[in-house]
């Protein structure tokens, strides 16, 4: 009996012997799987990180593509620009010297009187005057002028820009309520800016032909009335010569007998250019109607400095 019951004691200690190493053999790999399934969780947040990385590399870059972009296209802006320009430019061109002054023409026509008498509103309103100073300014004369086309210019142009100067401070009542009006320097001509003294007294008194005096017009009603037709190398001469004649005998401008002449001041303020030739009477008899002796009395007559309008 006691036999019996050591061998039924031996075989349950084998039995719990086995079933101890099958329990430890079968936890070994369960502790193995979770131990790869912990390296598989860390590997999968390893790469996560790296993944969520590189949007923010992408983002550093897309600034330097969208700068690129603007590079290129703001050349192109600038080019377009540049193309557009000469449209819609409004400087004269270079024109002919026989068509300089045909738009002057027809302004004296249609704004000066045949007794000199000025419409400076008209002048002032009319776009085709500011055109035609313009075209002054682009088209002066060089040293392949001939005299008569560069006297026919400055005279064009000391008539013009007195109107524009009367324009500019319109409406007056005389040229002289403008603060120095000859030296004031208000118009350019190339790449200069000059008075109505300098193209007077620098200008058309060097070229030494006194009658300039009788084609240049200074905004006042004692000045020789302006011409209504523009002066052009053709014609410059002639029209010269008729509007000397036409001042000395003006009895408004000048009264003149034999032996005693009352005359317009511009013989006293420029009496040296009348005397390039000879004396001032002799001058004066080659216009004068009455032949005045070479002794006559002389006296000169007051100013009208009213506007010429």
């Amino acid at each position: 009996m006691k036999k019996t019951l050591l061998i039924i004691l031996i075989c349950l200690s084998f039995t719990c012997s086995a079933n101890t190493r099958v329990v430890k053999n079968t936890t070994q790999p369960a502790l193995t799987n979770k131990t790869l399934v912990r390296k598989q969780t860390d590997t999968t947040k390893t790469t996560l990180i790296i993944e969520e990385k590189a949007p923010e590399t992408i983002l550093k870059e897309a600034p330097v593509q969208k700068k690129e972009v603007l590079e290129i296209t703001a050349p192109i802006k600038r080019i377009d620009t540049v193309k557009s320009t000469p449209k819609i430019s409004k400087e004269p061109k270079k024109v002919s010297k026989t068509l300089l002054h045909q738009p002057w023409n027809a302004l004296l026509k249609k704004y000066v009187s045949k007794d000199g008498n000025i419409n400076y509103k008209g002048f002032k309103q009319d776009r085709a005057f500011r055109l035609y100073l313009k075209t002054l300014s682009t088209n002066m004369p060089d040293q392949n002028w001939s005299k008569n086309e560069k006297l026919a210019y400055w005279l064009n142009v000391y008539n013009a820009f007195t109107i524009k100067l009367i324009t500019n401070n319109y409406p007056l009542k005389s040229i002289k309520e403008i603060k120095k009006p000859w030296d004031l320097r208000f118009f350019k001509l190339g790449s200069k800016w000059y008075t109505l003294n300098d193209v007077e007294h620098r200008i058309l008194r060097k070229m030494k032909d006194p009658r300039i005096h009788f084609g240049i017009n200074c905004a006042s009603f004692s000045c020789p009335p302006l011409l209504n037709k523009a002066f052009t190398s053709k014609n410059v001469n002639s029209e010269l010569e008729k509007l000397a004649i036409s001042f000395i005998n003006d009895p408004k401008r000048n009264k003149i007998t034999a032996n005693t002449i009352e005359l317009s001041k511009i013989f006293l303020w420029f009496a040296k250019d009348f005397k390039y030739n000879g004396t001032l009477v002799s001058f004066l008899n080659k216009y004068s109607k009455i032949t005045i002796n070479p002794n006559a009395q002389k006296s000169y007559m007051d100013y009208n400095w009213n506007l010429n309008e």
